[in-house]
């Protein structure tokens, strides 16, 4: 089954209103739709960094090591993953996707981080819960998300039904900013930039993570050629 499709199955299970989301009403659905429709219609998805040079980064990973982008790319391509959050269901179906891919995009030549808001805690219960090889780096306020162009802020509608359904964002991130990352990955070369993005201002689309090979592979044949 494809990422697509486990994540297309996911949504029309959350949506049945069967167990275990018999509870859900469907106003919270029509909110997160509302939400979602709104964000596509902004153009964010058009505000994306896709070509050009990286963003430089320096975050903390869910050990408190600090990571910088350029020392990651010193050793190589790198590819950045933005997560959501470890409350998100969707984003953790992308991440077992991501997991299940990790083992060709090393043997391509590159190193994977996930990047997400959430504390340094939240994602040490990722890790416990999904067991990702690749270090989870925090992005307080989404800093780096954003200088990637895919921080938004959620409308105040969204936040009540997040409240509503036990996701207090500003717990979970340690912020109050309630912004978030639309869920992207992008492909850096070891010279810094940017050669493949893809982003979703709809969190239930996703794109295969093997989608990244082909430009992988091209990094590395350049490198030794």
């Amino acid at each position: 089954m494809s990422l697509q499709e486990k994540l297309t199955a996911f949504k029309a299970q959350f949506q049945s209103g069967k167990p275990p989301f018999e509870g859900v009403p469907a106003s919270v659905h029509d909110a997160m739709q509302r939400a979602t429709n709104e964000l596509i219609a902004s153009g964010a998805g058009q505000r994306v960094r896709r070509t050009g040079p990286a963003p430089q980064f320096e975050l903390l990973d869910s050990n408190g090591a600090l990571v910088r982008l350029a020392d990651l790319l010193a050793a190589g391509p790198v590819v950045l993953n933005f997560f959501r959050g470890v409350w998100c269901p969707y984003c953790n179906i992308d991440l077992h996707a991501l997991e299940s891919c990790a083992d060709e995009i090393a043997k391509a030549g590159a190193t994977v981080v996930t990047i997400t808001p959430q504390t340094a805690a939240n994602s040490r219960k990722v890790i416990a819960a999904h067991g990702p090889t690749f270090p989870i780096l925090s992005d307080p306020g989404n800093a780096v998300a954003s200088r990637y162009g895919l921080r938004f802020q959620l409308p105040a509608y969204l936040i009540a039904v997040y409240k509503q359904l036990g996701v207090d964002l500003s717990v979970i991130n340690g912020d109050d900013t309630w912004t978030l990352p639309m869920p992207a990955r992008i492909a850096i070369d070891s010279r810094g930039l940017i050669r493949f993005a893809e982003a979703h201002p709809d969190y239930t689309k996703g794109s295969e993570p093997a989608d990244l090979l082909p430009v992988l592979r091209e990094i590395q044949r350049a490198g030794a050629a």
